[in-house]
């Protein structure tokens, strides 16, 4: 277990989950600069790490994230932002820190209480939110003034519709953990799976929806990569498939996270 102010990491299970917890829940999990810097410096060293295959992303004390520290945000000097209020350039330090990454394997977000603001932002980095039944998302930032600068007007209509994701970002109003899991926000189970297919199938979808020039494009990537792995899991899982395994949509066979 690794510590620091206020991110936490944990890489000592034996299954290559790495936890990574923001750790400040007397402000609710709210980001400031140097959470910020902490959370994205974290999630590089998750990337970085051949050992460890997926990411679960939560926060501490009953709450995912408020968004960003309002009370590090009204102390803020317009002639000299802080690293993590630099302009886009690449998959560098974000406001929330990671906010910039397409991250290179997967990451579920553990939800429990408020992902609101840029804490909703965050959320949208992952694959899947797991949720509790206490979890609330929203554009909470909306009364206040701030905008979504963390990717929240590119991923939330990505993943949810334009419909549902103007309904947030107008309103600002709350959702629960039920409309989320309705509208697609939220997710519930994950299975393991094959790792090279999963994360070959992963990338398609993120360079189809934010990199592809054409269908065309779109659809040469896909097979350039999912041919690759035919020869290392494809044929193995189809001789199984061919012995019994998996008959009539079984998942028998594939444990849960």
């Amino acid at each position: 277990m690794a510590e620091h102010d206020r991110v936490t990491t944990d890489t000592s299970s034996c299954l290559g989950i790495s936890l990574i917890a923001i750790n400040r829940p007397n402000r609710k999990n709210a980001v400031d600069p140097s959470t910020a810097k902490a959370l994205y410096e974290a999630i590089l060293v998750f990337e970085n790490d051949l050992k460890q295959k997926v990411c679960v992303l939560t926060g501490a004390g009953g709450s995912f994230c408020a968004g960003a520290d309002l009370h590090s945000v009204a102390q803020a000097n317009n002639d000299t932002p802080g690293d993590n209020l630099q302009p886009v350039d690449g998959r560098n330090l974000g406001p929330m820190g990671p906010s910039r990454l397409i991250i290179k394997k997967p990451v579920i977000c553990a939800i429990s209480g408020y992902a609101v603001a840029g804490g909703l932002e965050l959320s949208l980095l992952a694959d899947m939110r797991v949720v509790e039944e206490d979890t609330v998302f929203g554009v909470f930032c909306r009364r206040w003034g701030v905008p979504l600068i963390d990717g929240g007007t590119v991923r939330l209509q990505a993943i949810v519709g334009l419909g549902r994701a103007l309904d947030m970002i107008l309103t600002g109003r709350p959702v629960s953990a039920q409309e989320a899991l309705a509208m697609g926000l939220a997710s519930r189970v994950l299975i393991t799976f094959p790792e090279l297919c999963l994360n070959t199938d992963r990338q398609s979808c993120y360079y189809s929806a934010y990199e592809a020039s054409s269908f065309q494009d779109a659809m040469y990537q896909e097979f350039n990569a999912g041919s690759k792995v035919i020869s290392q899991e494809a044929i193995a899982g189809a001789t199984k498939f061919s012995k019994g395994a998996g008959r009539h949509g079984s998942f028998k066979g594939h444990s849960n996270l």
